[in-house]
């Protein structure tokens, strides 16, 4: 399975959760800067595939930090339970003060359920957790899938500077 579609995947479900953490939590347009770290429970590795010496697997633990520009109409379009990945939706959100929970479930390159969990302290600070368990692919080249996802969303101000804001995707 290539690295290539894995990161689409993930993008796919990166998505959908940061969406729904924005969704949930304050609803300021502007620049935010997104950490997720993700790591494998079980990784769509082929097995008993050997990594030649001195070369780390791409399905470790991976921390990345983004830059998102969110707009008003973003927010205002993309409720508690849309998701502008049309492969994943959210679905069941209970939201109380100051956290909200919600469950996903994708169809497509990845199909399977996940939890989903953020929690505020103010308006500037989100902290979301996700886990998801399903398959990646398709027919005999399926692999079992399970993963967690922790992320911190930042809010940095209003002004986007360079960052392009989110296209609003055509449904």
């Amino acid at each position: 399975m290539s690295k290539t579609r894995v990161l689409i995947a993930m993008g796919c479900c990166l998505c959908a959760l940061a969406t729904f953490s924005r969704a949930q939590g304050p609803k300021l347009p502007g620049l935010y800067e997104i950490t997720s770290t993700m790591t494998w429970d079980k990784s769509p590795m082929p097995a008993g595939i050997t990594l030649p010496a001195g070369m780390k697997s791409p399905f470790g633990p991976t921390t990345t930090t983004t830059q998102v520009c969110y707009t008003q109409a973003w927010i205002d379009k993309y409720g508690p339970t849309s998701s502008p990945n049309r492969d994943c939706q959210v679905t069941n959100v209970v939201t109380g003060l100051n956290s909200s929970t919600a469950d996903l479930v994708c169809t497509g390159k990845m199909t399977g359920k996940g939890t989903v969990a953020s929690s505020w302290t103010d308006s500037n600070h989100i902290r979301s957790k996700m886990h998801f368990a399903g398959v990646m692919g398709a027919g005999s080249s399926a692999m079992p899938v399970e993963w967690t996802m922790d992320l911190t969303s930042v809010y940095k101000g209003a002004d986007c500077g360079s960052v392009k804001p989110l296209p609003l995707p055509a449904k």
